[in-house]
């Protein structure tokens, strides 16, 4: 191409400018686009975080239901007839088990079935057997907490008999009149402490700590037995319980004790197979099998030093896991489960937060000790030789009976603290961590610290 002088080939030039300049402006529009398309795409596609089922257990004796999620959520029921079915839905609740699990029972209820109505609504269904009835008013339906619901059948009743095929769990439509069942509001804790509000002010300052050790995994919940005032933080999770579970075996123990079944200054024999050998086990592992001890010797070793194999003779004579089990659901404790003998370095046992803070209101409110028994068993936790955890926040003159548990994995620490002012709360943390980390220890004695001088103010519930 020839140019007939150079004001052409400027002309020229300040075209093409002018091409390459729009070009860009159009890439870079269709980029922006295309940035805000995939965003979008993503926020849209990213699900919003659910609340997990966590446990669930019924006891036919008493015909009662108590389902625990690791967060909080608000159920809704109904009931329908012929036969006689109770559904309560949990929204924004997924279930571990993707298939409907099915769980037959030899009473009036027939059986239950759990799965998920949505990817978001898990569902249980309650069955009646066949003849039997109840009405919505003679349904108690009520949380002890926004992750603890207790569904009580007061009375079930007989009813005429009408066949009628049972609905899948997962049907939304069941096609059949649906009686709605009131959800009573949530007023008190484990039935005894009148819940008041969640400490605001201390959750934000807690999670600006738990920020600063993102590679620890924490579950905690404290509860002020004044005001009802809480602070709950993954109080619902699922941990392995390491030395915690000693804490309702000695409760269950005096139980015992209180139904005359058990005599502290009985003797108790130490077999090889209670022998828990292992370093951290405490002195029992030493001596010789045959070595005799009372209960109250055997008792206070598992608790004060945290003795392994004094804990599997506790649990023997107590007539085994299974009995202890059924006992920690008996009192409401959903997460607490004795799987193995101690030492249990793999941590099968569990328990949760809220499960320790439980039998700690349980045991100050006297609904599961007599008053001598009582004393005796938090005298006994006063005298925990580890100080290193909950005690090691507390300020000059406050007293604490607890109990702590040590895992490679794991640290923990739950019990009752009592202020020089005569103020008392309830206190439930667990910490997973990686193996061996000592920092895990300086995190629990900060947020003890944290709630310790926050619960000190005199007027600190009129905080917001």
């Amino acid at each position: 191409m020839q140019f007939s002088s150079g004001q052409d080939y400027k002309k020229l030039e300040d075209l093409c400018k002018q091409i390459l300049l729009s070009l860009t402006r159009i890439t870079r529009m269709r980029f922006s686009f295309l940035l805000v398309s995939v965003v979008s795409i993503v926020l849209l596609s990213s699900p919003v975080k659910a609340a997990r089922l966590q446990s669930w257990y019924f006891d036919p004796v008493q015909n009662q239901l108590d389902i625990t999620t690791d967060s909080g959520v608000q159920p809704k029921a109904f009931l329908i007839n012929n036969p006689t079915r109770l559904v309560i839905d949990l929204p924004g609740t997924t279930n571990l088990d993707e298939n409907t699990i099915r769980k037959n029972l030899a009473s009036a209820v027939r059986e239950i079935r759990i799965g998920q109505v949505d990817s978001q609504t898990t569902r249980f269904v309650v069955e009646l057997a066949p003849g039997y009835t109840v009405s919505p008013e003679k349904l108690l339906i009520q949380g002890d907490s926004s992750s603890h619901w207790i569904v009580k059948f007061s009375s079930i009743e007989r009813a005429a008999l009408v066949d009628s095929p049972a609905q899948d769990v997962g049907n939304k439509s069941l096609g059949e009149e649906q009686i709605p069942v009131p959800i009573n509001a949530i007023s008190s804790f484990a039935g005894v402490v009148s819940l008041g509000k969640e400490l605001s002010q201390l959750n934000s300052q807690l999670k600006t700590l738990v920020t600063r050790y993102s590679f620890l995994s924490p579950g905690m919940f404290f509860l002020d037995l004044d005001t009802g005032n809480y602070l709950d933080f993954n109080g619902e999770k699922v941990f392995p319980a390491a030395s915690t579970i000693k804490f309702p075996i000695l409760v269950a123990l005096f139980q015992e004790v209180d139904a005359g079944r058990v005599k502290l200054n009985e003797t108790l024999v130490l077999r090889r197979d209670l022998k828990a050998e292992a370093e951290g086990s405490g002195v029992l592992q030493f001596k010789p099998v045959g070595t005799r001890l009372s209960v109250l010797d055997t008792a206070t070793k598992m608790i004060t030093i945290s003795d392994n194999t004094a804990t599997n003779m506790i649990i023997d004579r107590l007539g085994g896991k299974a009995k202890l089990n059924e006992r920690f659901r008996s009192w409401g404790l959903q997460n607490t489960v004795i799987r193995n003998l101690l030492g249990d370095f793999k941590g099968t046992n569990t328990t949760s937060p809220k499960d320790l803070v439980r039998l700690s209101a349980l045991i100050t409110n006297n609904k599961l000790l007599t008053s001598t028994s009582r004393s005796q068993a938090l005298a006994i936790m006063r005298r925990v030789e580890n100080k290193g955890l909950l005690p090691s926040g507390l300020g000059k003159g406050a007293v604490i009976a607890h109990k702590t548990g040590t895992l490679g994995v794991l640290l923990g620490d739950a019990g009752i603290i009592e202020l020089p002012s005569g103020k008392r709360y309830l206190a439930g943390i667990l910490v997973k961590r990686p193996f061996g980390d000592t920092r895990a220890k300086v995190f629990i004695s900060q947020v003890s610290k944290l709630v310790y001088g926050y619960l000190d103010q005199p007027k600190y519930s009129r905080l917001p």
